[in-house]
């Protein structure tokens, strides 16, 4: 493949890990549409596993893609990946982005470069996640983790501060940006494609509830299962891996459907017919509960992380502090008391649009120099894979 050589100001976006497409890939598509001739740098690239959108730009990987069945075992390579950042060359770049979520913001830059660090997270196994990620890490990492980790958080403190400016994704990172690095750090919400969710007539409003999502212990589904038990009511889960599914799926009663990874149009189809989102876990962001507002549902979340900036509690949904089973029953039941299930989809919709690549482009920009922000809009729509 020919890369075009860049006319405008020369971009470098960094990148964790490319090995799969998730929120904060979602997030480098659109810094790829921005600034189209941008080359990337990343600790491990699976060609295969990554869009089209990102394909189309040149690709570096560091030593860390090197070693070792990295594309598998990329995480226990963590003690490596300062210095491999540390050996990137930059020289001729005038603009560096990078994407944190895994280390990512540790590269060295010109004196005369500009370096915005889009943070999703602080890392969590290095933070405030670290004392659980060690519980249920394998033996090796529980064996080398503790003599390694305390030089992380050294390097990761120290390497905050070659950042010029920070962007959080939420307001939740923001103040652990604040804790962690004493940085500051503006708000600029991920970018959510609303565009591909509509709302369906109220007539087609069905009588469930939806958990969709990853199957992950800390997003609570088994806290749902255990609420729609007791409660008999209707509620369709969305979601894998098919081990944790088949688990729920043996102590769940008759009214919970398990229809485990589906396409996106079944997807999209049950966020617009849903009586309501249920969002029972913390979130960094949460991209879930605004697919379901731009599909023109309301939601039920968590008191915390980043649904306190996406849930209006009375006007888009509900947000429940008691993280147990008998917290989400409340809340449901406040959320039906509330009628909220008969909000007018367009209030949530527009509501969506907050959150849109549009606003997430308009926030970048905002930051960045005048001369460094892109110059032509970036297509916003749904791009083919």
């Amino acid at each position: 493949m020919t890369f075009a050589r860049p006319t405008g100001p020369r971009v470098a976006l960094i990148h964790y890990w490319l090995v799969g497409m998730r929120g904060g890939e979602k997030v480098l598509e659109a810094l790829c549409r921005m600034y189209p001739q941008a080359d990337i740098f990343t600790h491990v690239y699976v060609p295969e596993k990554i869009s089209d959108t990102i394909r189309a730009h040149r690709v570096i990987e560091t030593r860390v893609g090197r070693l070792p069945f990295a594309r598998r075992m990329y995480q226990s390579y963590l003690p490596f990946m300062p210095r491999a950042l540390e050996e990137i060359d930059l020289t001729g770049y005038d603009l560096v982005i990078s994407s944190e979520a895994g280390p990512a913001k540790g590269v060295i830059v010109p004196p005369d470069a500009y370096h915005l660090c889009y943070c999703h997270s602080p890392m969590r196994y290095l933070w405030d996640q670290y004392h659980v990620y060690l519980k249920s890490a394998g033996r090796l990492q529980r064996m080398v983790l503790p003599h390694v980790a305390h030089r992380l958080r050294g390097w990761d403190v120290t390497s905050a501060a070659r950042v010029d400016a920070f962007a959080a994704n939420s307001n939740h990172v923001a103040d652990r940006i604040g804790k962690y690095w004493r940085r500051d750090a503006e708000v600029v919400h991920p970018p959510v494609d609303v565009d591909a969710f509509a709302p369906v007539p109220a007539s087609e409003v069905g009588d469930f509830y939806l958990w969709a999502g990853e199957l992950a212990p800390y997003k609570r589904p088994d806290m749902v299962v255990n609420a729609f038990n007791r409660m008999g009511r209707k509620l369709v889960v969305i979601g894998g891996p098919d081990k944790t599914r088949d688990a729920l799926a043996e102590r769940a009663g008759p009214n919970i459907t398990f229809l485990g990874r589906t396409d996106f149009d079944t997807l999209r189809d049950h966020m617009a017919r849903c009586r309501a989102l249920v969002f029972p876990g913390e979130e960094d962001f949460g991209i879930v509960p605004v697919e379901a507002m731009a599909a023109g549902r309301p939601v039920i979340a968590y008191d915390r992380g980043g649904a306190r900036d996406t849930v209006v509690p009375g006007k888009t949904g509900v947000l429940f502090k008691d993280q147990t089973v008998d917290g989400l029953v409340d809340a449901i039941e406040s959320f039906e008391a509330q009628r909220l299930y008969e909000v007018d989809a367009s209030v949530l919709v527009t509501h969506a649009r907050r959150f849109s690549e549009g606003a997430f482009r308009a926030g970048i920009t905002r930051i960045l120099p005048v001369d460094l922000a892109p110059e032509t809009p970036a297509r916003l729509s749904r791009p083919a894979e």
